[in-house]
């Protein structure tokens, strides 16, 4: 029975592990500091997050993701701060990371700056054992419940109010959620992350934005996504994504008021698993409060 609960696990968590490490979302654009903290306070005011993710809606055990975060420049410095919580749910497991982000920026040109940044991560790891069915009870699997594993990243960020670069890894150092020395049911590897955006004035109230994101895991195919994005009036945003071999998403958004931004994505799947799910929904809020209650004069689309 020890050998059918592990190969079960090694199965579930390896199909995971191959498709994702990192928690994975569509609208990455408007959720930088996630994967890059040189992020952390270069959109000049305090800006707070929230997002929710339902992964492959009907499929049993499916991903289900939510993000919170704040992040804000300190003051008349050039240093930025910022603090996150991710919450993973995989079938029978559950994941819990909370990060520190501090990032320092000094200006290049008159219109570009270039952020550094490093990430402080502790990640709490859990199995519920009940939900895999054993008939015999497996002390090994109770090593599962409440891993604590600690983590550091870094990341480079430039930038200005039309485009954007960055390159970053999240988390420097590998771990192992479980190790029999014969069987890694769930290894977390380093992932490494390039993503870049361009904003183009079509009109005086239409602009567009093509952005990018990669993704490179060892043991994992390459991940591409690219999106293209058009905001109007500098109010609403409808556009669409490609995860190359994986999904195409459809994108919405509206800015409610200076500091109120509403967005939505819906991902319909491109591989065989479409036959199996009704696609994946992902819905954020952010809100920012502009130093001295001004508003940004040209609203960022970033």
């Amino acid at each position: 029975m020890k050998t059918r609960i592990l190969l079960f696990a090694w199965m579930f968590t390896g199909i995971v592990s191959y498709a994702q490490q990192d928690a994975q979302f569509t609208q990455y654009m408007y959720n930088t500091i996630n994967v890059n903290p040189a992020y952390a306070g270069s959109r000049g005011a305090m800006s707070i997050f929230a997002l929710h993710r339902t992964q492959w809606v009907g499929l049993d055990g499916a991903p289900t993701t939510n993000a919170v975060s704040i992040n804000t420049p300190i003051n008349n410095s050039n240093l930025g701060f910022g603090v996150s919580l991710i919450n993973d749910r995989i079938g029978p497991t559950q994941e819990n990371t909370l990060s520190a982000d501090i990032s320092y920026t000094i200006p290049t040109s008159e219109t570009f700056k270039l952020s550094f940044g490093i990430k402080a991560t502790a990640n709490l790891f859990d199995l519920d054992v009940t939900k895999l069915n054993p008939v015999d009870d497996d002390p090994s699997l109770h090593n599962f419940n409440n891993k604590l594993t600690p983590n550091i990243g870094a990341g480079i960020y430039l930038h200005s109010d039309k485009a954007y670069i960055g390159l970053s890894i999240p988390n420097f150092i590998e771990s192992n959620r479980y190790d029999d020395n014969e069987v890694k049911i769930f290894k977390e590897k380093i992932n490494y992350y390039l993503i870049a955006g361009y904003v183009f004035d079509l009109s005086s109230s239409l602009k567009f934005k093509p952005a990018l994101l990669t993704k490179m895991v060892e043991g994992a195919p390459l991940q591409v996504d690219v999106s293209a994005n058009f905001l109007f009036n500098d109010k609403f945003m409808i556009g669409a994504a490609y995860r190359w071999s994986a999904a195409m998403s459809a994108m919405v958004g509206f800015q409610i008021s200076d500091g109120m931004y509403i967005g939505y994505a819906y991902d319909l799947e491109t591989t065989k698993l479409d036959n199996y799910n009704s696609g994946s929904h992902e819905i954020f809020l952010r809100y920012e409060i502009f130093k001295n209650n001004k508003k940004i004069t040209t609203p960022r689309f970033f």
